[in-house]
């Protein structure tokens, strides 16, 4: 029974984990926003290993125990049907104060995974921002704010602890009781002739046989009851639908232009809208920059054309397609996505730029490392392609980082190329270097983001963004003359331009 409960609860926990995972991979932004990393970490690791503990016990122990409870009561009635009747009371009784006790803990236990959920967000918090943390010497902060998520969440474990642990003293006292007035009965029908002694002692073994089961039951309430609510969380996730849907296929797209139509969005639960009626079209194989303070809605206008969301008004068209009619693959392959924060993956230089296609050569890396500017720092590294990245490429700098991961997306080779604000960390020779590699892509279409005016005076459109509307458009010298937002912008970085426009 123990090798067939561990093997059947060993199997579950892993399907259970391979479809929760598989289920986390397949969220929308919008889903993840609702479910942020610290409890979807929780989720799969520890509820699942509670949910696993639980089932083996239950299949172990608690399937076996209602068999012999209501079993004694049967076999109870065989022997005298009076004080068989005992049986018939004390069960009921003791099944209320076990059921009664798990539907209060229950929610306890949620309370707790929920209290780990916050726990697990803080210690990564504490762990990626180490370096921020000693820089301000917030180590004793740090600790003392932990201690209190810790304090509070062990305080909560030990109530609910102890409404669980209550059950055990409860039952024992209800079934001695109930032992107490077998006996008395079995004594009086004894001296009135009506049982014999040996029928008594039967009886007695079969409660004997209940309390046997029911301190087993009380032992493993605590795991059950975590378990359940456990189950739960798991279960909330499962049941997550995805909002983004994609057909199975679609139009073909014919070309990297995108056209914006009166297009609105906001985040979910958000007070104000990211962008509002955005109405602009960029041409295939032209480089458009989008400038704009912080806030703006520079970001959230590229999770639109990648459709990361949804807008909630208006249409946008790609190659004069709609997203919503193009398949998820044929979507994904008309774009290449720099993030705005630069993302590597343990493994492999080779591995991280292969992420963007898996059929590149050696020969396309290295091209594709050559125009990010990237093919010095590679040809330094001992191995070179092969040079083991850390995770989240911690022995790598910023512009390193920033330079592989323009890299992995320009080794895609796809017709429609975003860069999200990915030359912040390079220096401005570097920066201008890129762009010159980048302006040699003729037949790509080409969006940058960018904090820095530099970075897209030469774009051949500017779309300046000022709290999510569109101010202007156009180049930058018609821009520098019409639009103030961009003037503002510029002359905060070039000082020696606003003196000139001065005088």
């Amino acid at each position: 029974a123990q090798w067939f409960a561990a093997k059947a609860s060993v199997g579950v926990a892993t399907q259970l984990r391979q479809a929760t995972f598989d289920k986390v991979e397949n969220f929308s932004f919008a889903n993840l926003d609702q479910l942020p990393p610290s409890t979807l970490i929780t989720r799969l690791t520890s509820d699942i290993n509670q949910v696993q503990t639980g089932f083996n016990m239950a299949l172990r122990l608690l399937l076996r125990s209602p068999f012999i409870v209501f079993g004694s009561m049967i076999a109870a009635f065989t022997v005298n049907v009076q004080a068989a009747l005992i049986f018939v009371v004390a069960i009921p009784l003791l099944a209320l104060v076990v059921f009664g006790i798990m539907l209060v803990s229950i929610p306890l236990y949620r309370r707790v995974q929920k209290r780990l959920d916050e726990i697990t967000r803080l210690s990564n918090e504490n762990l990626t921002g180490v370096r921020v943390i000693r820089a301000f010497r917030k180590e004793k902060a740090a600790v003392a704010k932990f201690d209190e998520k810790v304090v509070a969440m062990t305080k909560l474990n030990e109530f609910v602890g102890r409404l669980s642990a209550a059950m055990n003293p409860v039952t024992y006292v209800m079934i001695n009781i109930a032992a107490v007035i077998l006996i008395q009965v079995g004594a009086l029908q004894v001296s009135q002739g009506s049982m014999a002694q040996g029928q008594v002692v039967a009886l007695y073994n079969y409660l004997a046989q209940m309390i046997v089961e029911l301190i087993k039951l009380a032992s493993l309430i605590i795991t059950i009851n975590r378990a359940w609510a456990c189950g739960d969380r798991v279960g909330q996730v499962l049941a997550v639908e995805n909002e983004l849907t994609y057909p199975e296929s679609g139009p073909s797209v014919q070309d990297a232009g995108v056209e914006f139509k009166n297009v609105s969005f906001t985040y979910p639960h958000a007070a104000a809208p990211a962008v509002s009626q955005l109405t602009f079209k960029i041409d295939p194989g032209t480089t458009v920059g989008i400038i704009g303070g912080t806030g703006s809605g520079k970001s959230s206008l590229l999770k639109l054309i990648t459709r990361f969301y949804d807008c909630d008004q208006g249409e946008i068209d790609l190659g004069g397609v709609p997203l919503k009619q193009l398949s998820k693959q044929d979507l994904l392959a008309q774009y290449a996505l720099v993030p705005q924060k630069a993302q590597l993956f343990a493994g492999s230089i080779r591995e991280n730029l292969l992420m963007g296609n898996s059929q590149a050569s050696d020969e396309d890396l290295w091209q594709a490392l050559e125009l990010a500017q990237a093919k010095d720092v590679v040809m330094g590294k001992p191995g070179q392609l092969d040079f083991a990245v850390e995770q989240e490429g911690r022995n790598l700098s910023g512009g390193q980082k920033q330079r592989l991961t323009i890299a992995r997306a320009l080794a895609k080779k796809a017709p429609l190329l975003i860069l999200d604000d990915s030359d912040s960390a390079l220096d401005l020779a570097t920066s201008a270097r890129l762009r010159q590699a980048l302006a040699s892509l003729k037949d790509v279409t080409k969006i940058l983001v960018s904090q820095r005016a530099s970075s897209i005076m030469q774009a051949d459109q500017i779309l300046v963004l000022d709290d999510g509307n569109l101010v202007a458009s156009g180049k930058h010298a018609d821009l520098l003359e019409s639009c103030r937002v961009y003037q503002e912008i510029y002359y905060s970085q070039f000082p020696e331009a606003a003196k000139e426009a001065k005088q």
